[in-house]
């Protein structure tokens, strides 16, 4: 199905707050997941008979499992600190994505089911009945919500519309009102191993090309290693590294890193996924069961150490939540962290002298940065406060000669999402992902109108393959996206060819 036309918002010189656009983005619907998509998940097939009776149960289970569900519903005074920090509504005017509304969507269902005055007075408190009308309205907005955590940043009270997010689209996928991308996805990994369908036999093929290719390039035998028993490293990581542009580039910095550092590593056909859409959903057990895939194949291969490449929603699980799903991991060689960021392999590696770089080989790239949403909002780096947004900076600034930050307001914790996170990196949503992406590519225009930069670098698939799709819709280039790594494989020395 063709997406309806619509208008590319223009950018400007400085952060405009836009004027209101009551319903603006009331169409804006990802498809519904099918039966058969549904049912592999254990989710209904279809939206169920009484789904309202359903639907609040579910909640009032979310709400007793997890505390600070029932205290988000609680806390908020609609102060509006959040109500411009979110670029969705930023780059789209629509008041029901000021987080304070989106996330009162949920809160006057609450208010009416599991609180006393919207039991009795509801007209009083704003409370409202779970009708048809509502669960529309969630489906369209809690899918206009990419999870990012900005407006979080923001919050007095620290109030997290991303756990929000996460308990509604529980709460839908339970009553068969699933989104058709994410749980698509989930399902793939599943049955395959990653996000993208790739059956082992053809990663093995898409592996022995790179390393012919690399060959080719270097003249020197950098081995993409699958499966390999007594490995050093097992590697985790996007599948869109395996043969996406600008991924594969990524993919193929790391392998060099690892052939200069002479650390032996290996690929997993088992667990060939890094993402976990699990996230996404807000479904724990799904988390759990993508999850236990690496824990498998470590296990299975005998590795000491696990690695995960550049992916934002990736390194959120790993970091908060493997120790919890997967652990206790006292298998692995305990003088590393587990789990590690490729990132912080590369600094360890370039602090210790371990890698030689040709910095002028990047000469032609005036780089800045992107901090993508769930490593800057939600993990660290190399055991120091603000490692997440240091260690990515001193790689780029130790592989190339030209590097510019964006503003401020932009950037660290502050950073804008790329407009395609939280499972909404779909071409249904591609309205809502071009104007999701206006703050971002203002701070960008300024920083290419000042310093003619050239390269945004980040270390998220889901980032690259965004401002893949949307660069040209604001006048750039499409090549102007890529990973910190792809920087690290253009200019790092492998030595003598063999």
């Amino acid at each position: 199905m063709a997406a309806a036309p619509f208008a590319t918002p223009q950018l400007k010189g400085y952060p405009v707050i836009p004027l209101v656009q009551q319903g603006a983005m009331a169409h804006s619907k990802p498809f519904v997941a099918s039966a058969p998509i549904q049912k592999a998940l254990g989710f209904p097939e279809e939206l169920v008979e009484n789904w309202q009776d359903k639907a609040i149960a579910k909640m009032g289970e979310l709400l007793g499992k997890y505390r600070s569900l029932r205290v988000y519903m609680d806390t908020c005074v609609h102060c509006g600190a959040c109500s411009d920090k979110c670029h969705y509504f930023l780059g789209t005017g629509d008041p029901k994505n000021m987080p304070v509304a989106r996330q009162d969507l949920m809160r006057k269902v609450y208010r009416r089911y599991f609180t006393f005055a919207g039991k009795y007075f509801p007209w009083l408190v704003g409370a409202v009945d779970l009708t048809k009308e509502v669960l529309d309205d969630w489906y369209s907005y809690y899918n206009q919500c990419s999870e990012c955590r900005r407006c979080s940043v923001f919050c007095p009270y620290g109030i997290d519309t991303a756990e929000v997010t996460m308990a509604a689209r529980e709460i839908m996928a339970s009553v068969g009102q699933g989104q058709k991308y994410s749980n698509e996805i989930i399902g793939k990994v599943h049955r395959i191993g990653n996000n993208l369908g790739i059956p082992a036999k053809a990663l093995e093929n898409t592996l022995e090309g790179l390393e012919e290719d690399t060959k080719e390039a270097t003249g020197v035998d950098v081995r993409f290693p699958l499966n390999v028993k007594g490995a050093e490293v097992l590697l985790v990581t996007p599948s869109a590294d395996f043969f996406s542009e600008p991924h594969v580039e990524s993919l193929i910095g790391y392998a060099k890193v690892f052939h200069a550092a002479g650390i032996s590593w290996t690929l997993s056909s088992h667990a060939s996924e890094a993402g976990n859409f699990g996230l996404f959903i807000g479904n724990y057990d799904q988390m759990r069961d993508i999850s236990m895939r690496v824990r498998e194949a470590a296990l299975e291969l005998g590795v000491k150490r696990i690695i995960v490449g550049e992916c934002g929603h990736a390194w959120r699980v790993a970091y908060n939540f493997w120790n919890t799903l997967i652990g206790p991991f006292d298998f692995l060689d305990q003088r590393y962290p587990v789990p590690q960021h490729i990132c912080e392999c590369t600094y360890d590696l370039i602090q210790r002298g371990a890698l030689t770089f040709d910095r002028e080989a990047n000469d032609g790239r005036i780089i800045t940065f992107h901090d993508s949403c769930n490593v800057a909002r939600a993990s660290r780096m190399g055991g120091m406060p603000g490692g997440q947004f240091i260690i990515p900076r001193a790689i780029i600034k130790a592989v190339a000669n030209h590097f510019h930050d964006m503003a401020p307001e932009t950037i660290r914790e502050q950073t804008f999402c790329c407009g395609g996170g939280g499972g909404l990196l779909t071409d249904d949503l591609m309205e809502l992902r071009v104007k999701g992406a206006l703050p971002r590519m203002e701070a960008l225009k300024s920083v290419v109108d000042e310093h003619g930069v050239n390269f945004m670098a980040t270390i998220c698939a889901i980032c690259k393959a965004q401002f893949s799709k949307v660069l040209p819709s604001y006048g750039f280039e499409m090549e102007m996206i890529g990973g910190v790594h792809q920087l690290v494989g253009t200019a790092i020395r492998l030595g003598s060819p063999k």
